[in-house]
């Protein structure tokens, strides 16, 4: 009798699952890992929102904002008032939300500054107290 070479279909099987199981395991991973990145990003964004608010207009003005912008936090990168996935700050879905209170005639005393994250409950910083 000769011996044939070759794969049997068990091991052929075998084979299969195996790679479709690491496929999964790695696209699981990367969508895993781009979420936390895009969360990174809206921190940083949220957390220079905060400096700008706290260190340079505040500090000039004496009052926060009742909204904020490319034009009144000129501090700030403006490319950070867009949130991963293209939207501005202040559009109706848009991950960045800016919520002054206690406001009279334009100037207010207090305010929220909130990024909605993918992996985490929300990301808030307030104003110093």
């Amino acid at each position: 009798m000769k011996k044939k070479s070759g794969f049997t279909v068990i091991e052929i099987l075998v084979l299969t699952v195996f790679l479709v199981g690491i496929g999964i395991l790695f696209f699981t991973q990367k969508a895993e890992i781009a979420a936390k990145n895009r969360d990174d990003q809206r921190k940083t964004a949220i957390n220079a929102m905060h400096y700008s608010l706290e260190e340079v207009f505040f500090k000039e003005s004496s009052f926060y904002p009742t909204e904020i912008n490319e034009k009144n936090l000129i501090s700030m990168d403006p490319q950070l008032f867009t949130d991963p996935n293209g939207i501005n700050l202040g559009e109706p879905e848009s991950d960045y939300r800016y919520e002054a209170t206690d406001c009279s005639h334009g100037k207010c005393k207090k305010y929220t500054l909130r990024a909605t994250l993918e992996k985490e409950d929300d990301f808030i910083k307030k104003n110093r107290e």
